[in-house]
């Protein structure tokens, strides 16, 4: 992991909402139960914006920032947006941290 994708996801993970929004995607059948849709392609960015209560502007930048940090991935699927954590990344992040501190 190179010190430029830890920056961007030190700097990502310094918000508290974006913090949120990871643990709630962490068990998404457990933090939305209300969801329509299989958690397949991960959970519906409405239901994220409802769960929050934050305006739909807010909550597409914390999202944003957490995409380009690498720790979500998004799909699009007809006219939705789905997100899902980056599994990956994030263990790769944490392995870094502890070897690296």
């Amino acid at each position: 992991m190179t010190d430029n994708e830890v920056d961007l996801i030190i700097k990502a993970l310094a918000n508290p909402v974006r913090r949120e929004i990871l643990v709630w995607l962490k068990h998404p059948e457990l933090e939305f139960p209300s969801s329509q849709c299989p958690f397949e392609h991960g959970v519906c960015v409405g239901l994220i914006n409802e769960r929050s209560k934050l305006s739909q502007s807010t909550i597409s930048t914390h999202l944003a920032t957490l995409q380009r940090a690498g720790l979500l991935e998004s799909r699009r699927h007809g006219q939705w947006i789905y997100y899902r954590r980056n599994e990956t990344v994030i263990s790769a992040f944490t392995q870094h941290m502890q070897s690296a501190l």
